[in-house]
């Protein structure tokens, strides 16, 4: 991703103006599109006996040095061997996020030797990680607590059931991509939101929940749409096509409550309702800062989200190395100006069906003729990410079954 300096983080803000432009400076830096980057969420389980509840301490014993420190205050947090940053969601579930490259090999090379690592540190302590997007075993039960969990737990709770679920419950995988040139940004942002639900109903894997058949496709999907939509809702829409992206992205900001007021104290909740336009307009005590700014949009959890660089939040987390595949899928896809603009068009007539791509998979007829055509476009283009040959072949052969699979959901 296209960096850039330090910036002051302790600006005051006193103004949607100035919160505006820093938002454009952090979250849409444009530049040629050359590096990948990916995020990898799993459940973990005790490789006996699935169903059976994994604590902190023992995560803790596993990981050893490479520890986050919400779980201990005192561990080093050393990176995987090739760089991988390893943090534990609410539930416990285990992230591996890999620096960003530029080359997709280099990423799937380097990803591959960090998961293996991590898995050979859980396989000693009995552990293994899960294989779909939602917990099919267990209800959800909270593993990490902190002052910031325990906040988001508090306002979820106020809508119902769906947060604890998505916190404690889910895995997904993230694939983030540059923003690309000034000119071509509106493309690139309307196709990653644009792809999303025929690409939502070909990786489906999150069935199963607690034990039982949930009735969706991707039931970690359905989490997060019963979330509150004022922080989980799309940026984009089909009747918003046109809209800026930087100044789409900024009413979406301040127009969001607050999930987080950090204090010293261990309770973080704010006031039911403040948003940060009213946080700007003297609603609470101190006026916020430019790192406030930065943590609010770190609780705000659309299906693409801008942080210099586009991050793509909806896949639900793959078995085994298939990960591989929705990542080959979206970098290929976005890889030339022509086949974004393919597959925006591809996807257009069913941008909107995040619902229904959640509930129904690739039995949704519309949903599955758009992804079979998203698949046929990664394809031909897949060749252009230079992958090594048993991986182009692996990767292809992956593609080809999610096509089939969406030919027969159009019958």
């Amino acid at each position: 991703m296209v960096t850039s300096p330090e910036l002051d983080r302790t600006t005051i803000l006193r103004e949607a103006d100035a919160a505006a432009r820093h938002l454009a400076r952090i979250c849409f830096k444009t530049g040629p599109p050359v590096f990948t980057g990916v995020e990898l969420e799993w459940t973990v389980h005790d490789a006996a006996d699935p169903a059976r509840p994994v604590d902190g301490n023992r995560l803790r014993a596993a990981l050893g040095p490479h520890t986050p420190t919400t779980l201990d205050r005192g561990s080093p947090t050393e990176p995987l061997a090739h760089g991988s940053a390893v943090t534990l969601e609410p539930g416990g579930q285990l992230e591996v996020s890999s620096p960003p490259r530029p080359s997709v090999a280099a990423l799937i090379d380097a990803t591959e030797a960090d998961v293996g690592q991590v898995s050979g540190l859980l396989a000693d302590a009995g552990l293994v990680l899960g294989r779909t997007g939602i917990d099919p075993w267990r209800s959800p039960r909270p593993v990490v607590e902190t002052p910031r969990y325990r906040a988001m737990r508090c306002v979820f709770d106020r809508r119902g059931a769906a947060g604890r679920t998505m916190m404690y419950s889910t895995a997904g995988l993230q694939v983030c991509l540059d923003a690309g040139e000034p000119g071509e940004l509106p493309a690139r942002w309307a196709a990653a939101h644009a792809v999303g639900p025929p690409l939502v109903a070909a990786f489906a894997t999150a069935d199963r929940h607690a034990g039982r058949r949930t009735g969706w496709a991707s039931a970690r999907m359905a989490a997060w749409l019963a979330i509150d939509p004022a922080r989980t809702r799309p940026v984009w829409s089909p009747s918003g096509a046109d809209r800026d992206p930087v100044a789409a992205w900024t009413e979406y900001v301040l127009a969001a409550p607050l999930l987080c007021l950090r204090g010293d104290g261990a309770d973080w909740t704010p006031p039911a309702g403040v948003t940060f336009a009213d946080w700007l307009a003297g609603g609470l005590p101190r006026p916020p800062t430019t790192d406030d700014l930065d943590y609010h949009v770190s609780t705000l959890f659309p299906p693409v989200r801008p942080r210099g660089y586009l991050e793509i939040r909806y896949l639900d987390a793959q078995p085994g190395r298939d990960w591989r595949i929705p990542l080959a899928v979206l970098a290929a896809l976005f890889a030339e100006p022509g086949t974004v603009r393919a597959a925006l068009a591809a996807a257009r007539p069913v941008a909107g069906r995040w619902h229904a791509a959640a509930r129904y998979g690739l039995t949704d007829p519309p949903l599955a003729a758009a992804a079979a055509t998203l698949c046929d476009l990664a394809l031909a283009a897949l060749p252009g990410l230079r992958l090594p040959t048993d991986t182009y072949e692996e990767i292809s052969r992956g593609i080809r079954r999610r096509l089939a699979a969406a030919e027969r959901g159009q019958r």
